[in-house]
């Protein structure tokens, strides 16, 4: 993108910010880094460029390590009957990743997308999609006036830029990731709070259904793929939920040998099964995890499935395996 069209696309991002009272930010079903990040991000740009401007947030339950965000606890997780000007669709690659919010996005007068996923064919009144961006959150910096980010903004877009490049060893990870990255911090993000009190850090929980899942992991294909399942009755017995395995797939990708994880877990629902995939490098996951109704990255997708345990990991690998043995052919 050239400078005036980076330019230009600041510019109609702000006007339609600048044309509403009421505005709705909506993230995708089980909020990740970036999808906190960036919805926090846009919020806190708003309220310190926009006080005039009555603005909303609703997500899923997300980890409370994200809690100490400025506007984190103003959040809301149940709907209200509340209508929008304008509604901005936020890390989402589409309108079904919204859950039971995406009746915002249908009611209001204006609608806006800002994502990076490669799996988005476009939606809304307004497509910011910026594929060559490491995260929703490093797009949106590319379309806030920079002079004006202030520390809660900087910290919010920091935190989606380390989770969703794992600290920067991503291969998503590019020069003007890390340039951004840096004027963030100059600008009062807290990297060393950020890195460690919301990626590193584990709870008890966290760790003990990290154990379950790596013990339940095997390989497949001479060690070039390694799966791990963990069923309903696993988070039962335990009081768990999905956000005590956030990390689980980033710690079976790194097995040494490992070309592509796959890991899933049944929940909340039994009998769907929430299907991650990461590849170190060669094979698109994301063209598999669409093959399934997903999206995602070509190094990092995801997917639902409905269906038996088994029969699901043998559909998936196969579709993994046919990457890997092409892969070997040429």
């Amino acid at each position: 993108m050239t400078a005036m069209q980076t330019r230009r696309a600041m510019n109609d991002f702000l006007k339609e910010i600048e044309k509403a009272d009421t505005i709705v930010l909506l993230g995708h079903m089980r909020p990740d880094g970036d999808c906190v990040g960036s919805c926090l991000g846009v919020y806190n740009y708003v309220i310190d460029n926009y006080p005039e401007k009555d603005i909303d947030i609703y997500l899923d339950d997300f980890k409370p390590e994200f809690m100490f965000l400025r506007g984190a606890d103003k959040i809301m997780h149940e709907k209200k009957d509340k209508s929008y000007d304008l509604c901005i669709s936020l890390d989402s690659g589409d309108l079904d990743r919204h859950g039971e919010f995406v009746t915002y996005f249908h009611t209001a007068k204006r609608t806006m997308c800002v994502d990076h996923h490669i799996s988005n064919e476009g939606f809304g009144d307004v497509c910011f999609l910026k594929t060559e961006c490491s995260a929703t959150a490093e797009a949106l910096y590319t379309l806030f006036e920079s002079d004006k980010i202030g520390q809660e903004c900087a910290e919010s877009l920091y935190l989606g830029l380390v989770h969703d490049t794992g600290v920067f060893k991503f291969s998503n990870t590019t020069r003007q990731t890390m340039e951004v990255a840096g004027i963030l911090i100059e600008k009062g993000a807290r990297s060393q709070l950020v890195i460690d009190g919301t990626f590193y850090k584990k709870t008890f929980k966290q760790n003990k259904m990290l154990a379950k899942a790596l013990e339940a992991a095997f390989l497949m294909f001479d060690g070039r793929v390694i799966v791990s399942c963990l069923t309903k009755d696993v988070f039962d017995e335990n009081d768990a939920t999905n956000i005590d395995t956030e990390g689980v797939v980033d710690a079976l990708r790194i097995t040494d040998g490992v070309e592509v994880a796959l890991w899933m877990y049944e929940y909340p629902k039994a009998g769907t099964f929430k299907c991650s995939l990461r590849a170190s490098e060669n094979v698109n996951v994301n063209l598999i995890a669409c093959a399934f109704g997903g999206g995602g990255h070509i190094r990092a997708a995801g997917c639902e499935i409905e269906g038996d345990k088994d029969t699901i990991i043998l559909k998936v690998t196969e579709l993994i395996k046919e990457q890997l043995d092409a892969m070997d052919r040429n």
